[in-house]
């Protein structure tokens, strides 16, 4: 009798203890699914959603993450699209004449923009041009890509006719191949801070930076081998994006640690607030920022 009741306790142990491990993976699984969902980019913007999405609908410019080889491209832009994506990952050796830190760009754009868990710029090319608050007007790739190198590359702007803007112009392209021109890319937003009702603590930050970002930042977060710097001179400049905490915790709270993001929403917003108080060059723009209006349109847009 006690060798019975002794199995069937054992049965329920073990169905208990499945159950239980179900349990912690579905709702591990779904963490995983809710973080990786990307909806940023290299524009902050947000862009308007098409009334067969709002309804739920399948419309046929629905964008599908699915960049295709560079070795594919045309013959003739072929050269031009593997430059660009050198350019992208080895920006100090491509365009070390136009950067002042010791970033590049696929510090942000992790494998020069064509991963999904990163600053993705797949379907980039798809929604430019497209209104910039900061020109306020109406701006293209080439101003957008400018400004990056000002600010995130604390540089200058490379010219638009030279072989560096119009290389990485044909990456961009090329890596947005497929998606519908102005379709709803949901992967090309940086979401806003993870916690709204929050307010970031920066000596919280601190100790988040010491335990979690500066095995990889470094201790003293001015880089190191295998990562960039998050403030210092090598870092990016105080006018860039990623300066601001709402950016800042986004980007640390999807993606970081790279491979393995853990952070909770109040540790990215913490360790950006942190990240804010820290010295970093200053932005000095080399071209204006605003689109001067010269020519008036007659009312109605006729």
């Amino acid at each position: 009798m006690k060798i019975k009741a002794f199995l069937l306790t054992l049965v329920l142990i073990i169905c208990l203890t499945a159950f239980g491990a179900w349990l912690l993976f579905f709702f591990n699984s779904s963490l995983l699914i809710k973080r990786s969902q990307n909806t940023g980019a290299m524009n902050t913007d947000a862009q308007p959603t098409s009334s067969a999405q709002k309804e739920g609908g399948q419309g046929s410019d629905e964008a599908v993450f699915n960049p295709p080889a560079l070795e594919d491209a045309p013959d003739d832009i072929r050269e031009a699209v593997l430059l660009g994506y050198r350019i992208m990952t080895e920006t100090k050796k491509y365009a070390g004449q136009y950067i002042g830190n010791d970033l590049a760009c696929t510090n942000c754009h992790f494998d020069g923009g064509r991963s999904k868990d990163s600053i993705s710029l797949v379907g980039v090319a798809a929604t430019y041009p497209r209104y910039r608050s900061r020109r306020d007007y109406s701006a293209d790739l080439t101003l957008r890509t400018q400004g990056c190198f000002e600010r995130s590359m604390n540089g200058t702007a490379p010219p638009p006719t030279g072989q560096i803007m119009q290389s990485l112009k044909a990456y961009y392209f090329w890596i947005s191949k497929g998606i519908p021109i102005y379709a709803e890319v949901p992967w090309l937003r940086l979401s806003g801070n993870p916690n709204p009702d929050y307010d970031p603590n920066p000596d919280a930050g601190e100790i988040v930076f010491q335990s979690v970002c500066s095995r990889c930042h470094g201790d003293e977060g001015i880089g190191s081998d295998i990562a960039p710097p998050l403030w210092g001179p090598g870092s990016f400049n105080d006018g860039a994006g990623m300066h601001k905490i709402k950016h800042f915790s986004s980007f640390s709270y999807r993606f970081m640690p790279k491979g393995n993001p853990s952070l909770t929403p109040e540790q990215a917003m913490d360790v950006a607030a942190y990240a804010r108080t820290k010295p970093r060059p200053h932005f000095t723009s080399t071209h204006p920022n605003k689109i001067e209006r010269v020519i008036a349109l007659p009312k109605g847009g006729n």
